[in-house]
């Protein structure tokens, strides 16, 4: 019996308008651009006034309805991915209930009664494991329907952090089917790891306490971080998740890698997956043939390392947890690796064995921040969209695609490019949910960072959801305090 072809058929963002340039922010706070740039990125986005996680995934499953043409009767599984959610009781239900009035209002059909309205939490890998649970859903009970998922997220900082850069905000959403058009999945050959970190990236609920919101329903969503830790627990993930695949189809790590075109990884900020894939490529080396030991040893001569000292490294197993302590002044676990991807990083293999795999998309990824669950669904949407102008993408490729959430885990999936790709792209219009723009000056920045009222923000929202008012009573007979009640401006 032949196994089912499910995957991904469309995609569809929202992004909100109020940008800042990364450059003007360097001016007001004394960084240097050239530095943020290089790391970073040029500029990201930040929710408006009367947005919220669930306004804005709420437009993005409806730009994904009417992009697509998607009849909303048939759709049985409505999944929200999401670290920024602010009710603790519902979730996606939310998203759906205003869809549904959306839909009605506009003489459509709501969303299938039966539906399946799941939240997935799990830092910035909610939305992936949302997106293998409605591709489940759709292998087994949910056979013949369709399945959205959308990932949305507020990534926000303190002022003055070194986070204050890697902000932004947006939202995802994804339509699952058989026959997929855009990339059918292969959850089979995928790989995954998890291990509990601590202190990686955090977000206790006691950091709620004491805020004043007297000018702004907004609940600032800051979270408990520790930045050159958290990069420690990306790698290691990325190279356990890998070994997880690598030893499930039985891969050549070196080979496998170096046949691949095209790879989009989390991407909380520009370096971030470059260093994670660099340094996966050396891991791989490592556990090659005799070349690739030799090529793996003449990085390690120019960073002034003896190769059988970093195997060893390599070979070790780490606790990674145990550097999660307030004392230590190194958190690398892979100290010696580092030193040699410093060396790799400026070497041309570097350029087409990492740059050139994490190009797709990869431009556009630099005016975006963070999107957190979103960050990959949209660098995928956008390498897509650049595949189809340049005409970069093959039928039947084998696209790798890495999810990571910390805490700590991530997931590597196999996508394969599908026979309809071209036609399916067509209709994501990324650059056109990206194209309007509202840029901030400084007072306007930190007046709506703060959660204060924003002074000449001139924006009229069109085609999107808005947060219309919030409910304040706390009575006997009737509680709405706190509830959100949302309005759908077309």
């Amino acid at each position: 019996m032949d196994r089912k072809r499910i995957g991904i058929s469309g995609l569809a963002a929202y992004v909100p308008p109020f940008r800042v340039w990364l450059e003007d922010w360097c001016d007001w706070t004394g960084n240097q651009w050239p530095k943020v740039r290089e790391v970073v990125g040029r500029s990201f986005r930040l929710r408006g006034p009367n947005q919220s996680v669930y306004t804005m995934a709420a437009t993005a499953v409806m730009r994904l309805i009417t992009q697509y043409d998607i009849d909303p009767t048939r759709v049985k599984f409505l999944g929200l991915g999401t670290e920024s959610s602010t009710d603790n009781s519902a979730g996606a239900i939310i998203v759906k209930g205003m869809v549904d009035r959306a839909l009605v209002a506009q003489g459509k059909p709501p969303i299938a009664r039966s539906c399946e309205v799941p939240e997935f939490k799990h830092a910035c890998l909610g939305g992936v494991y949302g997106m293998k649970s409605a591709l489940r859903h759709l292998a087994l009970d949910g056979a013949g329907g369709q399945a959205i998922v959308v990932c949305a997220d507020i990534a926000e900082y303190a002022r003055g952090s070194s986070g204050e850069p890697t902000q932004g905000a947006g939202a995802v959403a994804m339509l699952l089917e058989e026959n997929p058009k855009l990339a059918e999945v292969d959850l089979i050959g995928s790989g995954s790891a998890s291990d509990y970190r601590i202190m990686d990236f955090r977000k206790p609920m006691l950091r709620f306490c004491g805020q004043d919101r007297s000018e702004s329903h907004h609940v600032q969503d800051f979270p408990v971080f520790n930045g050159k830790y958290s990069t420690t627990c990306y790698i290691d993930e990325t190279l356990h998740a890998l070994t997880d695949m690598y030893e499930k189809r039985g891969l050549d790590a070196t080979e496998y890698l170096r046949s691949l075109k095209t790879i989009f990884m989390h991407r909380p900020y520009r370096r971030m997956p470059e260093t994670g894939l660099a340094v996966a490529y050396l891991f791989a080396l490592g556990i090659g043939n005799a070349e690739d030991r030799a090529e793996l040893a003449s990085f390690c001569y120019e960073a002034g390392i003896e190769p059988d000292a970093l195997l060893a490294e390599m070979a070790s197993k780490p606790e990674i947890a145990l550097l999660a302590d307030p004392e230590r002044l190194n958190y690398e676990a892979y100290p010696l690796t580092m030193a040699v991807f410093r060396n790799f990083r400026a070497s041309r293999r570097y350029r087409r064995e990492i740059l050139d795999k994490l190009a797709l998309g990869s431009d556009t990824m630099l005016d975006l921040g963070n999107l957190y669950t979103a960050a990959l669904p949209a660098w995928i949407a956008a390498g897509y969209e650049q595949a189809a102008d340049e005409d970069r993408l093959t039928v039947g490729e084998e696209i790798l695609t890495l999810g990571y959430g910390s805490g700590d885990a991530a997931e590597v999936i196999p996508f394969i490019v599908a026979e309809d790709w071209r036609e399916a792209t067509a209709a994501i219009r990324f650059a056109d949910a990206m194209e309007f723009s509202v840029d901030l000056n400084e007072k306007q920045y930190q007046a709506l960072h703060d959660g204060k009222r924003v002074p000449d923000l001139d924006y009229i929202p069109k085609d999107e959801f808005i947060i219309e008012k919030i409910g304040r009573t706390d009575q006997r007979q009737f509680q709405d305090i706190g509830i959100e009640y949302y309005r759908y401006v077309s």
